[in-house]
């Protein structure tokens, strides 16, 4: 295989919330919830290839086949704490200059409210301590819910090669 097919050209951003009786059957319904149950998920670390393209998760669809395996940055989080509430977040953030790389983080946990933005901020401070160069985009998706049963949370930047 050419390792150039390996770059992703292109990411979309999607979130789920799952409940059930079985941590992992929430973490499939997670899935369902946001739409990539039908793919074999490998997650990556964190970084943005330069050039990559932002699309919305309804075009990036299109692109994947069931059974494919599909690059993400993925978020998870399981609780069967109930009453509390959960989140799980990935941010982005790209380069002006689109020779260089971006990052994507990934956080998640139990939400006590000051965790909104911080998977952004931290992908922005990652691009900036290693290149020291403007931002042109920033982005993060951002899922939280109260726990019933067990409850997992999943945020994925999902790529397309």
């Amino acid at each position: 295989m050419n390792p150039r097919r390996l770059v992703p050209k292109k990411v979309f951003f999607t979130s789920g919330v799952g409940v059930a009786d079985d941590p992992l059957l929430s973490f499939e319904y997670a899935l369902r919830d946001a739409k990539i149950e039908r793919f074999n998920l490998v997650s990556v670390s964190s970084i943005a290839p330069p050039n990559i393209k932002i699309i919305d998760i309804d075009e990036g669809l299109k692109y994947l086949k069931t059974g494919q395996v599909v690059f993400c940055v993925l978020s998870r989080f399981t609780s069967n704490e109930k009453g509390r509430e959960i989140f799980s977040s990935v941010g982005v953030a790209l380069p002006k200059d689109k020779k260089y790389n971006g990052y994507f983080t990934e956080y998640h946990g139990y939400y006590t409210g000051k965790e909104e933005g911080y998977a952004k901020n931290m992908a922005r401070n990652m691009l900036k301590s290693i290149h020291n160069i403007e931002v042109d985009k920033e982005f993060e998706i951002f899922k939280k819910a109260t726990v019933i049963d067990y409850t997992t949370v999943i945020s994925a930047a999902i790529f397309v090669l």
